[in-house]
């Protein structure tokens, strides 16, 4: 089973068990509804489905801070469910503290330090901290899959 690990963000890092990884901008251009985010989310993960068929999306849970910030984050992840529901993926999330104590052995640590770790472990010179955190959920979900996962 492919995995698409995404962290959601107005820029989304994300990696893929077929072994890329990167960023993807979410935000608006000038002129732009509230709702095109979305809609441009639904439209890049078909195309990613159309590249590498995924069985499974893991992705960061949304801290509820209050806010935009917020409000972005749970429509960002609404989208994703309904996307992957219509489409017959399966989802699952974690959290950041999960995925930082996997990373770094305790849930706590910057972003500095997981870019750093991230670097250290897999070769890949992450672009910002979103790339670097959708490695390592990408990492931990595979670890608890036991490595049974098609990479192919």
């Amino acid at each position: 089973m492919n995995i698409l690990a995404l962290d959601l963000a107005t820029t989304i890092g994300w990696a893929s068990s077929d072994g890329t990884s990167g960023m993807q901008s979410f935000k608006p251009r000038r002129g732009d509804s509230p709702g095109m985010r979305y809609l441009n989310l639904r439209a890049w993960l078909s195309g990613m489905y159309e590249i590498t068929p995924f069985g499974l999306i893991a992705y960061e849970q949304a801290h509820h801070r209050g806010g935009h910030a917020t409000e972005v984050l749970v429509g960002m992840a609404t989208t994703v469910q309904t996307w992957a529901a219509e489409h017959g993926v399966e989802t699952t999330t974690r959290h950041s503290l999960q995925i930082k104590k996997h990373a770094l052995g305790k849930g706590r640590g910057t972003k500095l330090a997981m870019m750093l770790a991230c670097e250290k472990k897999f070769g890949i010179e992450p672009r910002d901290n979103n790339h670097a955190d959708a490695v390592w959920l990408l990492d931990l979900v595979r670890s608890e899959l036991g490595g049974n996962v098609d990479t192919s």
